[in-house]
């Protein structure tokens, strides 16, 4: 095979080179319907098929019209964990059957999705509709094998749709068929798998041991709560069931249980995951009441006070919330909302900049805020720094022709990335600089001060992370770094930056719900996978990391 060339394909078995054929021709044709459904009776052949053409079509090299993106042999599965394993394959982060729609409804790139043995699933009927929900997306093909004969083919085919029915005989070349079947008589018979380790629902330690499959079905079937392992396992599920150590799995499942626990989980699955690459500081998740679940974070920054550290929370419907750093008890609320917050900046005076979902900046005020009091209010009534620096940003961004994708400070200066994938940093007094870092665009930004000198002088150090997958340095005094500090076929959604004692400690959300943590001179790479799409991140004044998701806020520490 010359370089490049797409691997060649070997015969189906059993002369299904017709029904192969039709197969392939149906993914290659861009006015077939988006739906394609292989039936036949028990024992017909349909499995070995769509293993031959999954097969081929997951290869390396595999031409686009002939690739398979994604698969998930139903048997035993449930329309939950059949989103999960597609999620897991697809990259994406998707904790339910919407999310996994939204997701790829939002990427128009072609997919194609493999469904193998309907039939034989937990909930074919749930599964039934999921299918047909995929395949109303223009660019996504689902290919379903179910029995004939059952109501599950009869609710996939009763639309548009490619039927393939393996029982007629025009899908077989009955002379290779005969050939094959002389050419393999003597093949071994499969044998059944061997039976699973029993588990126990109600024991941590079974939980994060066992496969993690076979618990998400229990669980699913169970009526009971198990003490709190029920609701946090279902939550956290799309990130327990990959391949992992039981202490990642319990650190997964620590962080997902919710305040109504048996009071004795939390320390019993610290044991299991005492070999984890994190601690969890504290977690508030969906349904927490003492102190109450702070809502779904889709913005983070963090800042000091009078009081100490705190945390500035966005949440879905815009309404910003102010968290004590070390227990995340709410300690106010700022007075205005703002729709579809994209991201949050604390300013050195208390000032919180709110960047909306029209790309812009808005002024907020904290009770942490440095407004002069007295005598000192009437002297100097004009804007705050804070406020300065905000008017300067709100000026700049209205001048620019692309919209604001993402925002951050370090406090004295503000920097923006844009849907051209340049980043800009403006202060007040000072010229704005920017760069071109992302092919599209800027989809997270954060950045620190460096230390450059004995005397205090620090240099900006800026991180951004884009829809291309790529997160870029940039120190604005020598220009950007050539290459990526890290690269994955998946874009980011969030970043945070400080400094260790080392130099900058970098955090990393990608959109697959996926965490990383590098720090300068560690070859260590901390990982944490909450189950969902990470929305935003932030450092505390400690060095620990808070993740924050549509389902938990978690504050982290690596060991």
């Amino acid at each position: 095979m010359t370089a490049g060339a797409a691997p060649q394909w070997s015969r189906p078995a059993a002369g299904r080179e017709p029904a192969a054929a039709a197969l392939l021709s149906w993914l290659g044709d861009p006015l077939a319907p988006g739906l394609a459904v292989l039936t036949g009776g028990e024992g017909s052949g349909k499995s070995r098929l769509l293993a031959w053409l999954i097969g081929h079509g997951t290869r390396p090299g595999t031409t686009g019209d002939r690739r398979v993106h994604a698969f998930v042999p139903l048997v035993g599965q449930s329309a939950t964990t059949a989103v999960w394993m597609l999620g897991q394959q697809l990259s994406v982060a998707a904790r339910s059957p919407g999310d996994l729609l939204a997701a790829l409804a939002a990427d128009r790139r072609r997919t194609v999705l493999a469904l193998p043995a309907l039939h034989a699933a937990e909930e074919p009927g749930s599964l039934v509709e999921l299918a047909l929900d995929l395949a109303s997306l223009e660019h996504v093909r689902v290919l379903v094998e179910v029995r004939s004969g059952t109501p599950w083919e009869q609710a996939l085919t009763a639309g548009p749709c490619a039927r393939m029915d393996l029982d007629e005989p025009r899908w077989t070349d009955e002379a290779r068929r005969a050939s094959w079947d002389a050419d393999h008589a003597d093949e071994p018979v499969e044998r059944d798998p061997e039976p699973e380790e029993p588990f126990d629902l109600d024991d941590p330690a079974s939980v994060c041991a066992a496969d993690p499959w076979s618990v998400s079905l229990a669980y699913e079937r169970s009526a009971e709560s198990h003490g709190g392992l029920r609701p946090a396992w279902l939550r956290a599920g799309a990130s327990l069931t990959r391949e992992q150590p039981a202490a990642e799995r319990a650190l997964v499942l620590l962080a997902a249980l919710g305040d109504d626990a048996d009071p004795r989980l939390p320390a019993a699955l610290g044991t299991v995951a005492r070999d984890a690459s994190w601690t969890v500081v504290w977690h508030r998740v969906r349904g927490d009441i003492d102190p109450p679940w702070p809502g779904p974070a889709r913005a983070l920054a963090s800042g000091t006070g009078p009081s100490g550290g705190h945390l500035v929370v966005a949440d879905h419907q815009g309404t910003v919330r102010v968290l004590d750093a070390d227990s995340a008890r709410a300690t106010g609320r700022l007075p205005h909302s703002a729709a579809g917050v994209r991201a949050l900046a604390v300013l050195d005076d208390g000032t919180v900049g709110v960047l909306d979902e029209h790309g812009l900046p808005h002024t907020r005020h904290t009770a942490e805020s440095a407004k002069p009091r007295g005598l000192a209010a009437l002297l100097d009534d004009g804007p705050s720094t804070g406020e300065q620096l905000l008017d300067a940003v709100r000026e700049y961004a209205r001048g620019g022709r692309e919209t604001v994708t993402a925002m951050g400070s370090t406090g004295e200066q503000v920097f923006l990335g844009d849907a051209d994938g340049t980043a800009h940093v403006v202060a007040v007094g000072a010229e704005p600089r920017t760069a071109a870092l992302h092919q599209g665009r800027v989809t997270a930004i954060a950045g620190t001060p460096l230390p450059v000198s004995a005397a205090g002088d620090t240099a900006l150090l800026l991180y951004t992370g884009g829809a291309d997958g790529t997160v870029r340095a940039w120190a604005p005094h020598a220009g950007p770094m050539p290459e990526p500090v890290a690269e994955r076929d998946c874009a980011v959604s969030a970043l945070a930056v400080t400094t260790g004692d080392t130099g900058p400690v970098l955090a990393i959300a990608w959109a697959d719900g996926l965490v990383e943590q590098r720090a300068l001179g560690d070859d260590r790479l901390p990982t944490f996978h909450p189950g969902g799409q990470v929305h935003a991140l932030a450092f505390t004044a400690e060095g620990d990391l808070v993740v924050g998701t549509d389902e938990a806020l978690v504050r982290l520490q690596t060991r």
